[in-house]
């Protein structure tokens, strides 16, 4: 069975990420696109969701990559029309939206997929798999880019809702909650707010077991970041065994050794993963890294720094 896709915001990941993933899956058939600025060749684009729905196009699916302060009434438009939504992450900017758009997808007996791309890596699936059973005590989270370099233009990542450096440490977050073979949660953190900024552009939690035994966790986001990029997560357990995961979760190492370096795959196993969960009819919207996230906001002690320019268009 061939799923009719159209891509709802078509930005830098929708170009880079979502469309050749399509293009490349053989479930998939791109028919339309939504973007209030950007047009593709071989489909028709409209400028809103409402046009697309009111043009009759049959539609299936929609990818939707718009920030994320509008998801929640974008899926819900696209779930009215009777379509099935995969939402890019971070899924919304508050636990609260994404109840309501979980609930609202049951109520139309739709599919809603929350994507997570950063755990799509069998070297993270082989991290969780040694984890197993074990007591994680030490954990270092590295995870600092160039803002400059992955969100060029794009204004909203500043204002709030935006998330600021929580755009990209959610995906650190996301590897965490899925490979710790118990949750932990977060003990305190301090963000880094630029003066012309609503958000972070630096992060720095503490994290604590939920058992309450000693551990040692923290991460560290930073979107100032010049030079090699860095996401490296550092865990160690209680019997001695230290691993690596470096370059985003694609490298691991246990002792010192290499044991894996897979493919970067992780779009292409999430429209896998997609048109799976479109066959059987089911749904898919875990959000314990958006919670995790919203905690070390909750929790944060805010510190003012120096304004930060990347575009003209912030001040």
């Amino acid at each position: 069975m061939t799923f009719r896709i159209a891509v709802v915001g078509i930005g830098k990941i929708a170009l880079d990420q979502h469309l050749p993933c399509i293009a490349k899956n053989k479930n998939f058939k791109l028919v339309a696109g939504v973007s209030r600025h950007a047009k593709l060749d071989d489909v028709p684009c409209f400028e809103t969701l409402a046009d697309l729905i009111k043009s009759k196009i049959k539609i299936d699916a929609v990818a939707l990559c718009t920030p994320p302060s509008v998801r929640l009434q974008v899926a819900r438009e696209a779930l009215d029309a009777g379509y099935h939504v995969l939402i890019e992450k971070p899924p919304t900017p508050t636990i609260g939206e994404m109840v309501a758009m979980i609930d609202f997808a049951k109520k139309k007996k739709r599919v809603l997929y929350a994507t997570w791309h950063s755990r799509y890596n069998k070297s993270v699936d082989e991290t969780k798999k040694r984890l197993k059973g074990k007591h994680v005590n030490f954990m270092r989270v590295t995870w600092k880019e160039d803002v400059k370099k992955w969100h060029p233009g794009q204004e909203w990542i500043a204002q709030p809702g935006g998330f600021g450096v929580f755009d990209p440490g959610i995906n650190a977050l996301s590897i965490v909650t899925k490979i710790l073979p118990e949750p932990i949660y977060v003990e305190s953190s301090r963000i880094e707010v630029p003066e012309n900024w609503a958000t972070p552009i630096g992060v720095d939690i503490t994290f604590k077991r939920g058992d309450g035994k000693p551990a040692d966790m923290t991460a560290a986001f930073d979107w100032r970041q010049s030079g090699e990029q860095i996401w490296d997560i550092e865990l160690a357990t209680a019997d001695g065994i230290k691993l690596k995961l470096s370059k985003g979760g694609t490298v691991l190492h246990i002792n010192g050794k290499l044991i894996m370096e897979a493919p970067m795959e992780e779009y292409e196993m999430i429209y896998k993963k997609f048109a799976k969960l479109l066959k059987a009819k089911k749904s898919e919207t875990d959000y314990s890294p958006l919670q995790m996230e919203c905690d070390a906001f909750m929790l944060a002690k805010p510190v003012v720094v120096a304004p930060f320019k990347w575009i003209e268009l912030i001040h």
